[in-house]
């Protein structure tokens, strides 16, 4: 789907609030509500839009620690490693990577214990581990989930 301005300022607004109601972004970008509907319609049909999501604040669910984990894993496993580390709980991104790490992950646990838990008793012991190497989170000073569009 080619996308054009119009479409880049609607995705812009939607990127930093999803709720935003369609009036709202035809009255930003000067365009009537039901051409804004039928262009965010194109745009999820298309799959540029892939859905909307509630940002929810991990300390506030009992998500106290986050680490960043790079994962090396044995050779021509690494597909199958991907698909078993997505379904464990915890585990919040999983990225296959070039360099040292095959894989990396950013993950939650409830606190060191529950971090200790998730890499030895439920990562460490996947068929295909070799090695891995966590970086517990500290503080974060920026995120973002808007692409620049």
């Amino acid at each position: 789907m080619e996308l054009d301005d119009t479409d880049r300022a609607i995705l812009r607004i939607l990127q930093r609030n999803a709720r935003t109601p369609f009036s709202e972004i035809a009255r930003q970008i000067d365009m009537s509500s039901a051409t804004v509907h039928d262009r965010v319609s194109r745009m999820e049909e298309a799959g540029v839009i892939e859905g909307y999501h509630a940002r929810v604040e991990p300390k506030a669910v009992g998500l106290g620690i986050s680490a960043l984990v790079g994962l090396r894993v044995e050779q021509g496993r690494e597909q199958d490693t991907l698909e078993r580390l997505t379904d464990i709980e915890g585990v919040q991104q999983v990225h296959l990577t070039t360099g040292e790490w095959d894989v990396m992950m950013r993950v939650y646990a409830e606190d060191a214990d529950g971090l200790r838990e998730l890499m030895f008793e439920r990562i460490a012991r996947m068929d295909g581990f070799a090695r891995s190497q966590t970086m517990v989170i500290l503080g974060t000073t920026y995120e973002s989930d808007e692409l620049p569009v």
